[in-house]
């Protein structure tokens, strides 16, 4: 990224001062980076709306970058709470997390516990996150589910604060999308959201782009940037078109009873063709506004083709030139086995299946035990 402005440091979080990226660490507009050059004290755009509105916007950087500042939370004395996607535990999870903190405190928290389907039993949710953990080689010390978005389910995670803060920082770290920010925000009306105690502090000289949320003297919340796992479909997508695959309400499993031969498409951004051997129930647990349709697979290439954009999206037109073609990869399961797609959900069946599952060239696909 081109950008004249990084002999200036933002003195909220010590970010380098840009003006060409918004989602990037130490954004301001020009015309604010303009009117501080006579002083040449800037806060970032970041830093500025936390200050003035109580309001922490999320900022990204790559896995590379962030693992290497996790290296330097480790020198602190911290607890680290890692908020991943339960819609996204694939796409979510921070490898190598453990191995950057050394040995510090960490919890995992689930998060759109809210979302999943009523019928969902917490206890079985809660062990089967704790086991995909440990397949990934993490073992945190406590695993919780929450609803960033309801105050009312944070109560575990306050509790883990109040016990901690009073000796230690606590960082909240997570991926892109995965709702930190949701998170702290939430956090910050908790605990009061008043001016004198939301301010952005940092020591002198560092460069690490995190946000301190003082509670009281001596320890903080500390906001990380999300870090970018390119394995999720929403860096193939713009903004509006991810948050309409997004979940937002409780979401309705559909089912549909497929024959060898037939084809279910997700949208435009994904493709589902059952390949046998016998006839079977096939489930998606997606947001309810994904549109989902059927037709045969001789001829899905050709449908495809035609209707992506309009019948079948997202994408959007706007989108389709730069929207990476489908491929295709085939799995088996054995009747208590999901396929989780990258940021949209998963799927399941009822009985021993072939599938091949179509996503944009990159996204990540995973075979898992069942969730629900």
């Amino acid at each position: 990224m081109d950008n004249p402005n990084l002999e200036y440091q933002c003195i909220g979080c010590g970010a380098g001062i840009q003006t060409d990226s918004p989602d990037a660490p130490g954004y301001l507009p020009k015309s604010a980076f303009e009117k501080g050059q006579d002083t040449g004290d800037f806060y970032c755009q970041r830093c500025f709306r936390l200050r003035h509105y109580n309001e922490l916007q999320d900022v990204n950087i790559s896995d590379d970058v962030f693992l290497k500042k996790l290296g330097q939370i480790a020198e602190d004395d911290a607890l680290v709470i890692n908020l991943v996607d339960l819609f996204d535990v694939e796409g979510s999870v921070i490898r190598g997390l453990q191995r950057f903190i050394g040995n510090q405190a960490f919890v995992v928290a689930g998060n759109k516990y809210d979302l999943l389907p009523k019928i969902t039993r917490e206890n079985r949710v809660r062990h089967w996150l704790t086991t995909e953990l440990h397949e990934h080689g993490l073992r945190p010390d406590d695993v919780m589910l929450i609803s960033a978005n309801r105050p009312e389910s944070l109560t575990p995670i306050i509790s883990l604060i109040e016990r901690n803060i009073q000796r230690r920082n606590v960082y909240i770290v997570g991926v892109t999308n995965v709702g930190k920010s949701t998170l702290i925000n939430q956090l910050i009306k908790h605990y009061g959201g008043d001016a004198e105690i939301i301010t952005t502090s940092n020591r002198p000289g560092t460069t690490l782009d995190l946000i301190r949320i003082p509670l009281n003297e001596d320890h903080a919340i500390v906001d990380t940037p999300g870090v970018i796992h390119r394995s999720q479909l929403g860096h193939y997508l713009e903004a509006s078109s991810m948050d309409a695959l997004t979940p937002k309400r409780v979401i309705c499993p559909k089912t549909f009873q497929l024959n060898p031969g037939q084809t279910i498409f997700l949208a435009g951004v994904g493709r589902m063709d059952y390949l046998g051997p016998e006839k079977a129930g096939v489930t998606f647990y997606v947001s309810n506004d994904v549109y989902l349709h059927r037709t045969k697979t001789e001829g899905a290439d050709a449908f495809y083709q035609k209707h992506v954009g309009d019948l079948l999206s997202p994408p959007k037109p706007q989108e389709i030139e730069d929207f990476p073609e489908l491929t295709s990869r085939d799995f088996r399961l054995d009747g208590r086995q999901d396929i989780a797609i990258s940021g949209l959900g998963w799927l399941t069946t009822t009985h021993q299946a072939r599938l091949r599952l179509w996503v944009p060239k990159g996204v990540g696909l995973s075979i898992r035990d069942s969730i629900i």
